[in-house]
This record gives structure tokens, C-alpha cells and sequence, in this order.
């Protein structure tokens, strides 16, 4: 695939995220913070409203996107920063866009917006172009 200025990908990454996703999440990450499966220590710990998924598992869905767009192997970089909490409920769509290519690399902007359209990860991306 050779990518360009201007090339965009958007897709729905997960559709109703749910305690069991943030739970299996923990699991597979190690990361048992309370926050993320104990509504009581949420809610008195932090006066969080209800538990909420982990930034990296939002991150990972949205790399998702970006590998099924350029494949696995054309991706050389990814950071992003956690702009939102996602919340049981919430739909994430992760949108890619090709800022720039140069030396044959394609800067990427990403953005995952929830069903509000409210962004929750922001980043950046560098694959083979």
C-alpha cells in the first residue's frame, strides 16, 4: 500500500465498551488498579462516577486501527496521550490521517472519539509508506 497526504481511515474499534473488556484487560496487563474494576474504591477513592477502562486498552484498539489499515509489520511508531475516560457504554471510533510523507515514512495523525464525538486518545503515528 503506498500511502499519501491525505489518506484517512476511520472504524468503530469497539461498540459498547463493558466491565468484562475492562476486566479482561486488567487481566491480560497486569494493572489491577481498583479504579478500573471496583465501583465502591472509584467512586470514594477518586469521586469517579463508575469504574473506566484502562488508557492503554483504548490505546491498543486505536493501534488496531492503524494495523489493519497499514499492516502490522509498515508500523514504526505510535504514542499517544489520553484525553478522556472511557466509560462502560461508550462506542470508540479511531480515525487516521496521512500528515506527511517523507523518506519513505508516513506520519499519521490519530484521534478515537467516543459516540459524543469526544475525543479520548490523541497521538501519532510513523509507518512505511
Amino acid at each position: 500500500m503506498a500511502l499519501k497526504v491525505g489518506d484517512t481511515r476511520e472504524q468503530v474499534v469497539i461498540e459498547n465498551v463493558n466491565r468484562s473488556h475492562i476486566v479482561k484487560y486488567a487481566g491480560a496487563s497486569g494493572d489491577f488498579n481498583p479504579l478500573h474494576h471496583d465501583e465502591g474504591a472509584a467512586q470514594k477513592m477518586a469521586g469517579y462516577p463508575s469504574v473506566f477502562a484502562h488508557g492503554m486498552l483504548s490505546m491498543g484498539l486505536t493501534g488496531r486501527m492503524l494495523t489493519d489499515w497499514v499492516g502490522p509489520t509498515a508500523l514504526k511508531k505510535y504514542g499517544v496521550r489520553f484525553t478522556k475516560q472511557v466509560w462502560p457504554g461508550d462506542t470508540l471510533t479511531a480515525r487516521g490521517e496521512v500528515t506527511k510523507v517523507e523518506g519513505g515514512l508516513a506520519t499519521i495523525k490519530v484521534i478515537t472519539t467516543n459516540q459524543n464525538g469526544e475525543s479520548v486518545v490523541e497521538g501519532e503515528a510513523i509507518a512505511q509508506a
